[in-house]
This record gives C-alpha cells, structure tokens and sequence, in this order.
C-alpha cells in the first residue's frame, strides 16, 4: 500500500522558562532580577509524502519508521519536489521498503534546522507513531545538504528518539557531538563537494570520536555535493539501519 500526499498539522505546548517581563501597574516597577512563565501554543504544519509497504496493514506487526529531510531546492509547497532524491525518488521508481518512510517538505525560506521546523518534525513523528503501526524502538532519521544539517539538529534536540540517523553531505554543530554519542552514525560526503565542503562533516565525525562516539565516515573520493545518490542507492546503509533498535 502507499499513501501519497497526507497534510499533518500538530499543536505543541511550549513553556518559556526564563525572561524579562514588567505587568501593567499603577506604580513604578523595581529595578532588578524578574521572572516570567506563560505557556505559548504553536501550531506545527508540515505535509508529507508516505510510503507503507503493502505487509503493513499484517495485524499486529509493528514497522519500522524512517523520516527523510529534503534538501535546500525542494522546498516549496509542491510535495512532488520531494520525489527528486533519495527515498521518495526511489520509491516513485518502484522501489520496495521495509520500512514506513515519511518525506515532509521544508516551507519556502526556512531550514530544517530553524528551531521551529525542528519542533514541527518531532511533532509529525509523534503524529506518525499515533496513527500508524510504528515500532517507537525503530525510528531512524536521515537526510541530504540542508536535510543532513537537519538530521544533525533534530537528533541532537531528540537523542533519545532515533535509532540511528544518516546525515549525508550536511554541516553540523559540533558541540551537539556530546548529545549524540549514543546514538548510531553513519555520515556520507563527497570529497569534491564544493557546496558543503567536507569538513563540515569531518568536523562532526571527530568531534564525536573524541567524545567515544563509534560513527562510521564514507567519503567518495571523485563525487561532488550529489553524494546522496551513491548513499541511498547502497543497499547497505538500509540494511545498517535495521541493525539498530533503541
């Protein structure tokens, strides 16, 4: 069975912890420390490809979920952007999963990494694992250029969500390294890339073996920004993932 396009839309509780803030009075406020706490909804709304094998509707069972971020050029309000690479493309050719895949789409002018696009993701996966049968034990993360920095932001702000993740050609932040050393890494890159130069993955791949981190590195030698295209189409990294099982 595959599902085309499906809109999700999640309200999310946000608590501000900390600030500044002087209520209307009659008398002159004091000068010095404050403190302000007020709840603040936010409306999360991403639409989505989904791919489900046709085994999934199998009473019982539960599937694992992998999220795939976009990069930077499918953004938009046109779901069929996304089918341009990796996953969806796949798929679109007729390629079979075993996995439930969701492939949100970025809004124009704004990254995955923005946080919050990063708010709206979790909220989609907790959406997700509310309607379909998700082994919550089996959510694996991964995505190319401006998704790859996503997959980076996400899993550090959700360690505790993903299995494992794939960033591909991605910049990182590497002292979100600290948050993911126990989560399972495998980071792709081409080493002609002149988009998002190879050290931005290289720095995340050391700032996370310094931190005992056992990430793996592929690095193609001859390939430019698309390294995406020799990832996802090794059979490999699919069959890597569903070694992995929080």
């Amino acid at each position: 069975m595959r599902i085309g396009i499906i809109g999700a839309a999640a309200l999310i509780m946000v608590s501000l912890l900390n600030g500044g803030c002087a209520s209307m009075q009659e008398t002159k406020p004091a000068s010095g420390r404050h403190h302000f706490k007020q709840e603040v909804k936010v409306t999360a709304k991403l639409d989505y490809l989904l791919y489900v094998p046709e085994e999934v509707p199998t009473a019982g069972t539960k599937w694992p979920l992998m999220l795939f971020l976009h990069g930077a050029g499918e953004r938009g309000d046109d779901l069929a952007l996304v089918k341009r690479n990796g996953p969806p493309k796949l798929v679109a050719e007729g390629k079979d999963f075993p996995f439930i895949i969701a492939s949100p789409q970025c809004p124009k002018d704004i990254a995955w990494s923005n946080p919050t696009q990063v708010i709206a993701l979790n909220a989609l996966v907790d959406e997700l694992v509310a309607t379909y049968p998700i082994d919550e034990s089996r959510i694996y993360l991964t995505g190319l250029s401006m998704g790859g920095s996503g997959t980076w932001t996400l899993a550090a702000a959700y360690p505790q969500r993903f299995a494992a993740i794939s960033p591909i050609c991605g910049s990182g932040n590497r002292m979100d390294a600290r948050y993911l050393t126990q989560v399972p890494i495998w980071v792709f890159h081409g080493a002609k890339d002149k988009v998002v130069p190879i050290g931005m993955s290289q720095e995340m791949v050391d700032a996370l073996k310094k931190k005992g981190s056992d990430v793996k590195f592929t690095l193609y030698p001859d390939t430019g920004h698309n390294s995406w295209i020799e990832a996802y189409n090794n059979p490999a990294l699919y069959e890597w993932f569903l070694q992995h099982k929080r």
